[in-house]
């Protein structure tokens, strides 16, 4: 070590003898003996000469602490101590509330700042971003990762995984599904590249990316990026990463009808989440299987899953993911017959977000530049609210579950054009339009382009009906595709 930094290291080092020497009463004279001497001892402490590793050693014995503490400040007692808090707070998260487990990550992130751990740091840095994804804090979430990937920039790549997803789930919850899918698939290519290829960064990487690729209507995409995390699961030693896995997994099974085997995969990822009580993603399984009920059209069993999910993610002040689930049970409620329950569920969600503005067609489609926000399918990410929530907590917005702002907007067009309210269908129909343009959504604008179409030409306005078709088939792209480019490259299997 040379020049200023190797100086500043000396005289803290230097610092470091001189404080345990005398938390322990000895005289330089007894620390140096019988090896060295009381004047080489003095001038060590004063910062003036630079000790052999042999010299380290000795006065570390003589010292009773490690090599590692007397070199480097950590005493593996903290590091001990601060990873059994990390994994307190961890397990709060997983059983309790967010902000409870909030508490307990700050206080690891502020002591291992003080004694200079960056590693615990790092971990704790982590822990508040989940925090912050569960809370619905979408722009806190993205500051912590970030913060993360700051700490371990000079760290292989592996190591700063698990932050880059937090970021691109962060930036799917706020609606953009485009700059999700570019975080992941630049990490997963990266990583190729390098040779870096970690079943564990894969396996998180490709489980994230399934969400936005159904979201944007890449199927064929999505479908590969499960068969991937399948191929990768048996390298990956973590029940909660493959609970995730096949979770995701799920989401493409549905998508193409096979929703005997998503019930299965489902079935899978409940019993791990069951065995390792992490709650919310227990409650994203009775999300799920809430869905695909509704696609198999037993609605009574639907409502039962989808409303466990919402309890527990209530129960847990997950408000965002809360609302997103009230959202999908409101739609099981109207196809049950009960629109008033329905529109009384979904009315809340939306009090904090603008005012549907009424026009006469939609023009064309623009897909805008990265945002943040889970898609509608069941199983994305999304922010909670729900029984108990303040009007703050619940509302879905442009910025803060988007697409399933859009759904609830479409729901209330649906209801409203059942019992013959045509303005306000219209209105509602305007308003998801102009929450889901800026998502790339493709499936859900094409099907909400198709309703306002059908709502016009029956009032006899045929040429706004045309620009909404219209625009509705500019986002019905090709199976498999986006605006993305070619798919990331594969790791060998």
């Amino acid at each position: 070590m040379t020049g200023a930094a190797g100086a500043e290291s000396t005289a803290e080092l230097g610092r470091r003898v001189l404080r345990l020497r005398t938390e322990r009463g000895f005289t330089q004279r007894q620390l140096a003996e019988p090896a060295y001497t009381a004047a080489y001892v003095s001038t060590l402490e004063a910062g003036k000469v630079r000790p052999s590793e042999a010299a380290l050693r000795h006065l570390a014995d003589r010292l009773g602490v490690s090599y590692e503490e007397l070199t480097t400040g950590r005493s593996p007692r903290d590091a001990t101590r601060l990873r059994a808090a990390l994994t307190d707070a961890r397990r709060a998260l997983a059983t309790g509330a967010a902000e409870d487990a909030t508490g307990l990550f700050e206080e690891v992130r502020d002591e291992a700042e003080r004694l200079g751990f960056a590693e615990e740091r790092s971990a704790a840095l982590l822990g508040l971003g989940d925090c912050a994804l569960e809370t619905g804090e979408l722009t806190l979430a993205r500051d912590h990762f970030e913060d993360v990937e700051r700490l371990l920039a000079g760290e292989p790549l592996p190591r700063r995984i698990p932050a880059i997803r937090g970021r691109a789930v962060a930036h799917l919850l706020a609606g953009e599904l485009r700059y999700s899918c570019y975080l992941l698939e630049s990490a997963i290519d990266e990583l190729n590249a390098s040779g870096l290829h970690d079943p564990y960064a894969l396996l998180l990487l490709y489980t994230a990316a399934i969400a936005p690729y159904m979201d944007m209507g890449a199927h064929a995409r999505a479908v590969r990026a499960a068969e991937l995390a399948l191929a990768l699961a048996p390298s990956v030693d973590d029940p909660g990463l493959i609970a995730r896995m096949h979770r995701g997994v799920a989401r493409t099974l549905i998508a193409e009808g096979r929703t005997a085997e998503a019930d299965a995969s489902l079935a899978k990822a409940q019993e791990l989440y069951e065995q390792l009580r992490i709650h919310t993603d227990l409650a994203h399984c009775h999300w799920m299987r809430g869905y695909v009920h509704a696609q198999d059209g037993n609605l009574e069993r639907a409502e039962r899953e989808l409303r466990t999910a919402r309890d527990m993610l209530a129960s847990k002040r997950a408000a965002l993911f809360t609302v997103q689930v009230e959202v999908e049970l409101a739609d099981v409620l109207r196809r049950r017959g009960r629109t008033a329950e329905a529109e009384a569920l979904l009315l809340p969600l939306l009090a904090r977000s603008p005012a549907p503005e009424p026009v006469d067609a939609p023009g064309p489609v623009e897909t805008p530049e990265p945002a943040t926000a889970p898609g509608a399918a069941p199983g994305s990410m999304a922010a909670p609210g729900g029984p108990g929530a303040t009007a703050d907590e619940a509302g879905l917005t442009a910025e803060r579950g988007a697409v399933h702002a859009g759904g609830a907007h479409r729901l209330l067009g649906l209801i409203a054009d059942e019992r013959g309210d045509v303005e306000a269908a219209e209105e509602h129909y305007c308003a998801a339009l102009s929450l889901l343009e800026r998502t790339g959504a493709a499936g859900d604008l094409a099907d909400l382009c198709r309703l306002l179409g059908d709502l016009l030409r029956r009032e006899g306005r045929l040429e706004a009906a045309m620009d909404a078709y219209r625009t509705g088939l500019g986002h019905r792209a090709a199976p498999g595709t986006t605006t993305l480019g070619p798919a990331p490259a594969e790791p060998p299997m």
